[in-house]
């Protein structure tokens, strides 16, 4: 299992709408991401500095496989195309990256 984390800012306007899109995810988004054994999923908002944070725990054998066919999934492409514009991806973050992945630095359990 690994532990995961990524970072984007959040539009100031778009926070409440955000809110409410994922007090209430598809049950196919999330039946998407449980397929591509990622688990104890959480997003966090820092709403002072319009910033989310997500982590969560991989157990598969090949994260970018399984992300690719979570970006080839239909129902994850029309709740991207809602969640995106809510979303403003950091400068600084990696080609390729819409959020930015994030090193671990500290665990303890």
């Amino acid at each position: 299992m690994q532990r995961m984390g990524m970072v984007i800012k959040i539009k100031p306007d778009k926070i409440e709408a955000y809110k409410r899109l994922h007090a209430v995810v598809w049950p196919d988004v999330l039946s998407m991401i449980s397929a591509c054994h990622i688990h104890n999923y959480s997003i966090y908002l820092n709403e002072k500095e319009q910033l989310l944070f997500g982590y969560w725990e991989y157990s598969g054998e090949d994260f970018a496989a399984d992300g690719a066919k979570m970006a080839a999934d239909p129902q994850t492409q029309k709740w991207w195309d809602i969640c995106m514009p809510c979303q403003d991806p950091l400068a600084s973050r990696d080609e390729g990256e819409w959020w930015s992945m994030m090193e671990e630095v500290f665990h303890h359990d």
